[in-house]
């Protein structure tokens, strides 16, 4: 349960700090005095998404931070041990907004992303609005509501896996046999495809070596004349080549170095300089002795880069990948030539999965019978002690029409209603009544949230259009509820407020120009006086403390 909620700088609030006690709470005050900024408050500290409006005017940032004592909430403390975010019996939840709008999110001092945030605060919190009756409207939101009632998660979790094997399988069959139609003429085209990378050699396939090769064969005639003026200039010739003038120049300083042995470096330099010329030109004439012209071997490189370069484009790749393109093709060869047995197998798995998952339907269908009955008949009892003796509800489970499966089952799920006798019972979007459909709603969830686990509860002005008999039923309800779990009813009824075991009073201040809302917890005269102000009046009389006194004594023994 939530045990201490602290607010500061967020909004009209300056500073909070609210202790909260077990069972039903209320929170009272006058219209605009911030009852509304508290709930915002939870909600942020929640998940809900944050804006720099919220921040307190010239403050740097707003923070709330929100203590849960985990004793009554196992699975919250479960969830917290799994993320090994657990500290104990207490949870303590934190959310800073600044006032760039930036925002924070921490779980026990850690911080934590919105997502995390959320995912914990399900476990914790449950806040029914005040337009919760509208959402009751939405056929998802009554299929929902009916399979929560009936426990049918895990039912569900394992039809909505079926439901996605089934469709998977689905089509990947549909893909293969539309494939089927034009097959013969793919593999056709595929084969031809194959059969011309093939005669490329693509075991020794070297695109790069290819190309060395015709570009240097296509410059042969170059490479020959070139490399013999350059080995006539360094060896070959009779008269004047660079190795005799460097072994004459080797042999001059060779005897100037007797006179000056400064030169000895110099003509060791030259000698090694002789040597390395000497075998370069041995090295350029074994290369040129072995250089042939082969106008095959030219011919048969510029037919092969030229059926290189036309796959190349065809295939729209490079001309190195193409080896690539010819494994790819002979996989999708080889997928078709087993896409007989695959197809066969599919249609197989496809009908197990189909027939499980018919099984799981009416499973889930069975379940969603028998508790529409037991619901009906709750929210049937309770509507009618809500001031509509005639009023009867009906939870419809129909079956679909197709048989084709669904993500959530074969079923149609509407809630109706009906109010006077001899009357069919209609859609609840049919109801036209707003204090009708709220006493609805507020039925439905008072009924529903017997079987939940959350252990703290939040109702939003959820009692609007009720009043008289019927608002002291309301808060019976209510305080019945908070007998299971924590309660905390944001109302605007002195019948409702009687009920609490704690009452919250919402006050305004202005000061300085800027309003600042506070909240006291009430004590038994407060209340009487609080009571007094919501039954209504300009001057509260003694008829009217008394009448408030009388209620708030009737409501403790409920």
């Amino acid at each position: 349960m939530l045990v201490n909620l602290s607010i500061a700088d967020l909004a009209v609030v300056q500073s909070l700090d609210l202790g909260l006690e077990p069972g039903m709470s209320v929170l009272t005050g006058e219209t605009g005095a911030g009852k509304s900024i508290l709930l915002t408050a939870l909600g942020l500290a929640l998940g809900d998404r944050a804006d720099s409006a919220y921040v307190r005017p010239n403050a740097k940032r707003a923070e709330v931070n929100l203590e849960f004592d985990l004793s009554d909430a196992p699975l919250a403390r479960q969830w917290l041990l799994d993320n090994e975010l657990d500290d104990g019996e207490l949870c303590l939840i934190r959310r800073t907004i600044s006032d760039d709008g930036r925002s924070k999110a921490y779980i026990n001092n850690t911080p934590v992303n919105l997502q995390t945030l959320q995912s914990l605060s399900r476990l914790l919190v449950e806040i029914h609005g005040q337009h919760a009756h509208l959402t009751l409207l939405d056929n998802d939101q009554q299929r929902s509501l009916l399979d929560s009632y009936a426990r049918n998660e895990s039912l569900l979790t394992e039809i909505a896996e079926v439901y996605k094997q089934h469709r998977s399988a689905s089509k990947e069959l549909h893909d293969l046999q539309q494939q089927g139609s034009d097959q013969s003429d793919r593999e056709d085209l595929l084969r031809y495809q194959l059969n011309e990378l093939q005669a490329l050699d693509l075991d020794h396939f070297d695109y790069t070596s290819l190309a060395e090769q015709h570009h240097k064969l296509a410059n042969l005639g170059k490479i020959l004349s070139v490399g013999r003026q350059q080995l006539e200039l360094l060896y070959d010739h009779d008269q004047q080549n660079l190795s005799d003038s460097l072994r004459r120049c080797v042999n001059e300083l060779t005897d100037l170095a007797g006179y000056a042995a400064e030169l000895n470096p110099v003509v060791e330099l030259l000698s090694e300089a002789e040597i390395q010329i000497n075998e370069a030109s041995q090295a350029l004439r074994r290369f040129l002795d072995h250089q042939e012209t082969d106008p095959q071997q030219f011919e048969w490189l510029e037919t092969q880069l030229a059926l290189i370069q036309q796959l190349s484009r065809k295939h729209r790749t490079p001309p190195e990948q193409l080896p690539e393109i010819a494994q790819q093709i002979a996989k999708q060869l080889e997928a078709m030539t087993h896409s007989g047995e695959r197809i066969e197998s599919l249609k197989l798995e496809s009908q197990q999965l189909f027939n499980r998952y018919q099984e799981l339907a009416k499973a889930l269908r069975k379940s969603r019978l028998q508790a529409a009955q037991d619901l009906q008949s709750g929210i049937s009892k309770t509507i009618q002690e809500l001031g509509l003796p005639h009023g009867q509800f009906l939870a419809e489970v129909k079956p679909l029409v197709s048989l084709e499966p669904q993500l959530q089952g074969l079923d149609q799920i509407e809630f109706l209603i009906s109010t006077n006798p001899g009357l069919p019972a209609k859609p609840l979007s049919k109801v036209a009544s707003g204090g009708e459909l709220s006493r609805v709603s507020l039925a439905i969830q008072v009924t529903t949230s017997t079987d939940k686990t959350t252990p703290t509860m939040i109702f939003d002005e959820v009692d609007s259009g009720i009043g008289g008999g019927i608002a002291e039923i309301v808060g019976q309800k209510l305080r019945q509820l908070s007998g299971k779990r924590q309660v905390l009813c944001v109302t605007h009824l002195p019948q409702v407020a009687a009920q609490a075991h704690q009452h919250l009073f919402v006050a305004k201040d202005q000061q300085r120009d800027i309003t600042a809302s506070t909240v006291f917890n009430l004590s038994e005269q407060e209340r009487v006086q609080e009571l007094a102000r919501m039954l209504g009046g300009v001057t509260i009389t003694a008829n009217t403390l008394a009448h408030a006194a009388e209620m708030l004594e009737l409501g403790s023994r409920q």
